[in-house]
Parts: structure tokens; sequence; C-alpha cells
């Protein structure tokens, strides 16, 4: 059994994942913009994931732009027939690299094509409605528009299935009027607990939370508490950070990125690290330490 199976499945549209997955967006160069520093490294990180276990990748062709696709068509195509690949629409990137809205209903059919193409792959498992309403994180907004614009693409056959990226919990309802949605991924992690009750709430209605930036955000006193945990447990934050996650609640999805075989390997030993009791009180006050 690989240590990714330990805590077991969640489904993501019509399939059971495991719930420790890997995010493919630090395999592009630099602020995620331009080609890999190795390339054959960053082969190797996909195909070491998909031998230890995973599978479920992140991805969107916004990383590169196009890089990562096409990185994860190099390394893996043709695909294990267990393997979920979602992505993401709504961005686009500026000459400069900058990351800009990109909602408009032409805008997002290039970016489903883009996808496909570049991935090689005649339907996209999940495709994720990334809203850009504000750079630094959610923001309200109606996201109807843009969503219909995607439910249509499903209707062609072109999207198996609908999540969202970086909403709110009122875009979630108003989306789930006109879609059904599989998965929400948003800012969550020990220091970052706002979605608190919406991963509550999602976990009663079977619907996925994918958590980004497992250790963005904190402040020194919160890092410091991390680190000790993990020193006293003879793990990494990190491993220790997607431990907590795992324990958080049965339908999170964790998708944590590097461009390392070495760092995958740690990250994805997180399923098979214990937290005892003690610190699993002492790693829940940290979102107290702001």
């Amino acid at each position: 059994m690989s240590s990714t199976d330990n805590y077991g499945t969640f489904t993501l549209g019509d399939r059971a994942v495991k719930r420790l997955g890997y995010g493919a967006m630090q395999l592009a160069g630099p602020g995620v913009f331009g080609p890999p520093k190795d390339h054959g490294a960053a082969l190797a990180v996909l195909r070491e994931a998909v031998a230890l276990g995973v599978d479920h990748i992140d991805t969107s062709d916004f990383y590169g732009p196009h890089v990562t696709n096409l990185l994860i068509r190099e390394a893996l195509a043709p695909y294990p027939d267990d393997l979920v690949i979602v992505t993401k629409i709504g961005a686009r990137r500026g000459e400069d690299g900058s990351w800009l809205p990109a909602f408009s209903a032409e805008e997002l059919t290039r970016a489903v094509h883009d996808n496909l193409r570049n991935l090689g792959l005649d339907v996209l498992d999940v495709v994720n409605l990334r809203i850009m309403f504000d750079a630094h994180g959610t923001a309200e907004g109606s996201i109807e528009a843009p969503l219909t614009v995607l439910a249509e693409l499903q209707r062609q056959g072109l999207v198996r299935h609908i999540g969202l990226s970086n909403v709110t919990p009122a875009q979630i309802e108003e989306a789930r009027r006109t879609a059904k949605i599989v998965c929400v991924q948003n800012q969550y992690n020990l220091a970052h607990r706002g979605d608190d009750a919406l991963i509550d709430q999602l976990a009663r209605d079977g619907i996925a939370y994918v958590p980004f930036f497992p250790l963005g955000g904190f402040n020194p006193l919160q890092s410091s508490t991390l680190s000790g945990v993990a020193q006293r447990l003879g793990a990494t934050p990190m491993q220790v950070a997607l431990a907590w996650l795992l324990r958080r609640a049965p339908n999170i999805l964790l998708i944590p990125g590097t461009s390392s075989v070495a760092h995958l390997r740690e990250n994805l030993a997180a399923a098979e690290l214990e937290l005892p009791e003690d610190a699993v009180r002492e790693l829940d006050g940290v979102a107290m330490a702001a």
C-alpha cells in the first residue's frame, strides 16, 4: 500500500481520489512564468508522483503559460486510467508575468480548448473557475456570467465537472443554482482558517475542499509554533501542516507542489505522520496567535 492511501479517498466529480495529490504550479519558471530551470527534473517529479500513488494532479494552462500542461503531457501521456487532472480557467498572463482576469466568453472558451490541446485530452475531468475580482484574495460579486459559459462548455462535452477557486460562500451558493459544483479551491491553512464553517458545510454536501498555500501567510510566532511541533515529531513543518489539514475534515484534498523529487517524497510522507493529541491542540491554537 502506498503512503498516499493512509487517509483514504474522497469523491472528486465521479471519481474517488486519494486525499494527498500534487500541484504542478511550481514546475514552471520563477513566478510561475516561463520554462522550468531543469526540464528533465520537472518530468521526473511528475513521473515519481504517479509512481508513488498520486492520482490527482492540479494544473492550469496559465501556469507558464502552457508550461505545466505540456510537461504533464510529455511526462505522463498516455495517462493512467485512475489519474484525475484538474485544471482552472479565469485568468491569463501578461507579457510581464502579471496575473490578469480572463472572464469573457471568448477567453473562457479559448482557455478550455488550450487546456485540452496542451494536455492532449478530449475532455477535461474537472475545470475550476478561478475568480479574479481581487488580486489578493476573495471578493464578493456575481459569478453567474462566467459560470454560465463554463456550464455550456460542459454541456458540449468538453468538461466533465465544474469547480470553483478563490470564492466566497455567497458565490458558491450562487454557482450551485447554475451548475453542480464538485470542489472548492481556496486559501486555508493552520493560520488562515476563515473557511472553517464553509469546509464543514461542503463536507455535509459531499463537495471536496482543496486548500492552497498550506504554509502561506504565517507570522513569526505561528511559524515558530509549527516548527517546534515539527521538531518534536522529527518531521518538517510542511509535513506537520499537511498532516493537520488531512485530520481537519474528510473532504479536504491536498495538492502540495514542488519541483524537487526529494521534497515530493517528503510531502507525500505526511500521510504517514501521526499527530498526537497534544500536538493537535497546540496546532489548533496557531490561528489565535495572529
